[in-house]
């Protein structure tokens, strides 16, 4: 439940960076309740529908060597538009969603990288050498 609600903020975060830099998105009244209902929204929508997009545009995303992803990115922000109503405005189509989406999946990474949320970075009892009183010996 926690790292849920850590990805929601990531993503409302993402969304207000998002909205900042490109001027044809636009959050309604720039408060955190709306960011945190459309990073909520957007969650959802990437959680549902992007791996069943992923694998059914399967060869689109082979035979462009993976840029068919920034693609569904901008997809996922257009269900998110819609779903949001009037919380998320996105003008000037496609091209408008694909750069929102390649400046959220930058600033969501940077902020997963900071946070520690890949998982990469996990310590394990196994990285970890105890010495005995025997292995001194030797």
């Amino acid at each position: 439940m926690r790292e849920f609600a850590i990805r929601v903020l990531i993503n409302a975060v993402a969304i207000a960076v998002t909205a900042i830099l490109i001027p044809n998105i636009q959050v309604a009244n720039n408060d955190i309740s709306t960011l945190l209902i459309v990073g909520l929204i957007f969650g959802v929508v990437n959680s549902m529908l992007k791996p069943i997009l992923i694998v059914l545009t399967c060869p689109a995303v082979l035979l462009s060597l993976g840029l068919f992803i920034l693609v569904i990115n901008g997809v996922m922000l257009l269900i998110t538009d819609a779903l949001a109503g009037d919380r998320l405005v996105i003008q000037g189509g496609i091209w408008t969603a694909i750069l929102g989406g390649m400046v959220m999946g930058i600033v969501s990474m940077f902020l997963e990288t900071v946070l520690r949320l890949n998982g990469d970075d996990v310590e394990t009892e196994d990285d970890f050498v105890i010495f005995t009183d025997a292995d001194k010996r030797k």
